[in-house]
């Protein structure tokens, strides 16, 4: 039996209601993680020697004046990346695509498609619910990054990128509407 020890994930905390539970559950999957602000600095990031990085959801927007950056050198530690609603719209803004105020935003459960087959849905129906709550979308991605799940107003519901393993979540993963 590996220790809870063996994988370590670093969850950068934008600002999400969300945050704690995200840790939560990696948790109770047998995972150990650590939550830090979204200002960590490289030093402290480099020196926890993770084997993946959760982005957390946050209220601001990707376009906002003041708006919050994923530190570059999260994406050149060589490890996994998961960003959830915020973490997926500054991921998607700041590979060069384009995030939006949606013209109907969405709150509460919906259903998505899994527009491709993809590891992070090996168990999961092809059409299921999940739990959305955000105010900007994802409109046009990168070369990098391929859509993999859509709903009827997000058609960018879920992204991974082409050649590394970056992957974002327009919904929200860690609560029990989503499975």
């Amino acid at each position: 039996m590996q220790s809870i020890h063996t994988h370590k994930i670093l969850i950068l905390d934008f600002g999400s209601q969300y945050t704690q539970l995200i840790a939560k559950c990696t948790r109770e999957i047998g995972v150990y993680c650590e939550v830090y602000p979204y200002n960590i600095k490289e030093e402290v990031a480099r020196g926890l020697i993770v084997t993946g990085i959760i982005l957390s959801g946050g209220p601001r927007s990707v376009n906002d004046l003041e708006s919050i950056k994923i530190p570059e050198y999260i994406f050149k530690l060589g490890v996994p990346v998961l960003g959830i609603c915020y973490g997926m719209q500054a991921m998607v803004h700041q590979f060069g695509g384009k995030v939006t105020l949606s013209d109907k935003q969405e709150f509460g459960s919906v259903k998505i498609q899994i527009e491709k087959i993809h590891k992070l849905y090996d168990s999961i129906p092809r059409v299921h619910d999940v739990w959305m709550s955000h105010r900007d979308k994802a409109v046009i991605l990168s070369d990098d990054f391929e859509i993999i799940a859509s709903s009827q107003d997000s058609p960018i519901a879920a992204i991974a990128h082409k050649k590394k393993l970056y992957y974002g979540l327009q919904y929200h993963p860690e609560v029990t509407h989503s499975p």
